[in-house]
């Protein structure tokens, strides 16, 4: 026997699923398309890609059941990928490199036909595995380092040309990380090490020879002065020299008893 209010309970069930539908159809169906800011609209006639129509933001209308719209982003996105290869000394390099790019607008409709959403696998993943051992192997471990700004241009100008055969427009890449073996770190930092030290004993040999100048330009100074000292005793008998020693020496007060007449010394009239 049937209830009253189970009966009620699958109408309610029926209704629901009426209005579901309903919703669904009239989505499927409606003639409006809307495209928002930073997406394009592919058109596909029953499934065929029309490549002479790109929907830009905005509403567009279409033909309900014939006419599907494929929205595209072609906002700037950004991948991240890690890539294992061999330096040009065989060192192993994990490295880790991010890009920004964004599809060209002008050419959705042709990278949809080809590569439909999948073209972070199916390209640009591969492209940063490729051309990353491409370049890694044409520098050393150290280079690597020392040149990473070479590095980096240099696998930037690959991926852009070979990301842009599929309109993907490379904006800007970057290695975000460089690791190396446990080996080679601990034979950096030995070197690094080595260098430090050298260059302290570099500047210890030149604050000695600097000491040593500094000696050599004393000593010839008092030598110098030896000489003239010399001259001034050799000359006139000395008599010059006593007297301008003596007055060097002198305090500038005279002496307190009673000096006889023309005898202040120092002072020749």
């Amino acid at each position: 026997m049937i209830t009253k209010k189970s009966s009620m309970g699958a109408k309610g069930i029926v209704a629901g699923i009426i209005i579901v539908v309903s919703l669904i159809l009239l989505i499927a169906i409606s003639p409006i398309i809307k495209v928002d800011a930073g997406e394009r609209g592919v058109l596909l006639q029953w499934g065929a890609i029309n490549n002479d129509v790109i929907y830009e933001p905005g509403i567009h209308w279409r033909m309900p059941i014939r006419d599907k719209v494929v929205k595209m982003d072609v906002r700037t996105q950004k991948e991240e990928r890690g890539a294992s290869a061999s330096s040009k000394d065989l060192q192993i390099v994990t490295s880790k490199i991010a890009i920004n790019y964004h599809l060209d607008p002008l050419k959705v409709n042709s990278l949809y036909e080809n590569l439909r959403k999948d073209y972070s696998d199916r390209v640009i993943s591969p492209a940063i595995e490729e051309f990353v051992k491409k370049i890694t192997a044409q520098f050393t471990a150290e280079e690597l380092i020392t040149k990473r700004e070479d590095v980096k241009q240099q696998l930037k100008g690959v991926i852009k040309e070979n990301l842009a055969t599929n309109h993907i427009i490379v904006e800007d890449i970057f290695i975000t990380d460089f690791d190396f073996s446990d080996e080679f770190n601990k034979a950096i930092e030995a070197k690094v090490t080595a260098e430090q030290r050298a260059l302290e004993e570099k500047n210890k040999t030149v604050q000695i020879e600097e000491q040593k100048k500094q000696k050599i330009l004393q000593a010839e100074g008092e030598a110098e002065a030896i000489r003239i000292q010399a001259n001034a005793i050799n000359s006139q008998g000395g008599a010059d020299y006593v007297q301008l020693k003596a007055i060097e020496k002198w305090s500038g007060i005279l002496p307190t008893q009673m000096i006889p007449e023309g005898a202040v010394p120092f002072i020749n009239l």
